[in-house]
């Protein structure tokens, strides 16, 4: 039956190329400098979110669910071990891992909406002022980053799907 099970229903893709590109576009040095996004551990969680979440639009556009799903297993597995990696314990790494996955939720909500066709140009600023800025962007930079985010989104539109799943996103 197993055989059977995996006929019917493939693991999904590891996606690893993909998390390898997402988190190196995250690390962007230009995000922290000319963007003024915080270089800190917020900071940086902030920006795998906002490249995960963007990533995980097309593929739902695409009705991509188990490449979907493997990819949120991925961000889950990363930051599972970004956690264990400063010393956050066994006894409070679920509080912390459910916070972290309700927030890549609201933002996934907040910049689908921000990205929508029929959203105002300045939602996209708003949901980045809320969300990578904590409510406290510096002048200007929220507006910068949302035209930085709308030419990334672009990018990853535009790239074929195989592309996109081996991580190739120009």
């Amino acid at each position: 039956m197993s055989f059977l099970k995996r006929l019917l229903n493939p693991p999904a893709p590891p996606l690893t190329p993909l998390w390898a590109w997402i988190t190196q576009t995250a690390r962007d040095p230009l995000y922290y400098t000319r963007h003024q996004v915080a270089d800190s551990i917020d900071g940086r969680f902030d920006m795998v979110a906002l490249v995960t979440s963007l990533v995980l639009i097309r593929l739902e556009r695409l009705d991509l669910r188990r490449e979907q799903a493997a990819l949120t297993e991925r961000f889950v597995e990363d930051m599972d071990g970004s956690l264990r990696d400063i010393g956050i314990g066994d006894m409070v790494i679920g509080k912390h891992m459910g916070r972290m996955m309700g927030a890549l939720g609201g933002r996934l909500g907040a910049y689908r909406e921000a990205l929508a066709e029929a959203a105002p140009p300045q939602a996209l600023a708003d949901a980045l002022a809320r969300n990578v800025y904590r409510g406290e962007a510096p002048d200007g930079a929220a507006a910068a980053l949302a035209d930085a985010v709308r030419d990334l989104s672009a990018r990853i539109g535009a790239t074929p799907v195989p592309h996109l799943l081996e991580g190739r996103i120009p």
